[in-house]
């Protein structure tokens, strides 16, 4: 395939960015609680990403093999980041679609974090959910061996399953709270007895969650966009809170609703993620630009609800 570079390696509309260097390596015990968190924060580095890009677009990485205009997984995803990591606020791997390559996920993986600029937040979206060490073990995976910025949590297990992870005071821990599959409805919905009122289980968790957050402020939640009502109580309950919303683009979450049900008063506090409809917007040569073209108009849509009056919310 003939390349489109030029003659320093950058492809067109691009811009250069340093590669990440990680934090290094920490050995495998819990974090001490001791010590002064390491700058920046995840949300120090997301806010600084949300006001340089001016976006809340965080583009997903998941190299899905049936739909890769390219049979090299790794440049695939390297090629997406330097096209778009100029017009996000983050970029969020999916390990599952990396873990799906074997032990050559593993190391596309590792590639892909390395091509992410520093000054770009990373979030892993591994929705990890246990107890006791397995939990620790996770944390440690994900935090010191990937140096990821933030992860996404399946708190199912209460809060042992995340307390591990609640000990990186520096990093993100954004909790999986209402999904954007049609499905989510069977447990997430059910009505539960929570602080001495019944609520939907997903309230609970993103009332949990709001506790957890208090120690360290590192706990954001994950919000479905095709369910904006329900992310339009979320922000009543956290009106600070970063939220994670999936399910933009492919998974046809109304963009509208979900900018204006999420977004803090200060205009911000979402994080905006779209897979599929920016990796694979062209499947041909040209899916660098393609995705760099589909990634820059999802940001000029956000930012245009970004700047409409924000309508008084329902008590």
């Amino acid at each position: 395939m003939a390349s489109r570079r030029d003659a320093a390696g950058r492809l067109p509309g691009s811009r250069h960015f340093p590669r990440r260097t990680g934090r290094g390596r920490r050995p495998y015990a819990a974090p001490d609680a001791t010590m002064a968190p390491m700058a920046p924060t995840f949300r120090e580095k997301l806010d600084a990403a949300v006001r340089r890009n001016h976006s809340l677009v965080c583009v997903g990485l998941d190299p899905d093999p049936a739909l890769l205009p390219i049979e090299d997984a790794a440049e695939f995803c390297r090629t997406i980041v330097e096209a778009t990591a100029d017009l996000v606020c983050a970029f969020k791997p999916n390990i599952a679609f990396f873990e799906a390559f074997g032990d050559a996920g593993w190391e596309t993986l590792t590639e892909t974090l390395a091509a992410i600029p520093d000054d770009v937040p990373v979030i892993i979206d591994a929705k990890r959910g246990d107890i006791g060490n397995t939990a620790a073990a996770y944390a440690h995976a994900l935090f010191d061996a990937l140096a990821a910025d933030a992860v996404t949590v399946n708190a199912y297990g209460g809060t042992d399953a995340v307390e591990p992870f609640l000990e990186y005071a520096d990093r993100g821990i954004l909790v999986w709270c209402r999904s954007s599959n049609p499905s989510a409805r069977d447990f997430q919905d059910l009505p539960v007895e929570y602080e001495g009122k019944m609520r939907p289980f997903w309230q609970a968790v993103v009332l949990k969650a709001r506790d957890w957050n208090r120690k360290h402020g590192n706990v954001g939640l994950v919000m479905g966009a095709t369910y904006p009502a329900q992310l339009r109580q979320a922000r009543e309950l956290c009106p600070e809170m970063p939220i994670l919303v999936p399910g933009i683009g492919a998974q046809e979450g109304a963009l509208q609703d979900a900018v204006t049900a999420g977004l803090t008063a200060h205009r911000d506090g979402i994080i905006v993620n779209a897979s599929r409809s920016v990796l694979y917007a062209s499947r041909d040569k040209d899916y660098a630009l393609a995705a760099r073209a589909a990634a820059a108009q999802l940001r000029e849509h956000v930012n245009r609800y970004r700047e409409e009056p924000i309508l008084p919310r329902e008590r």
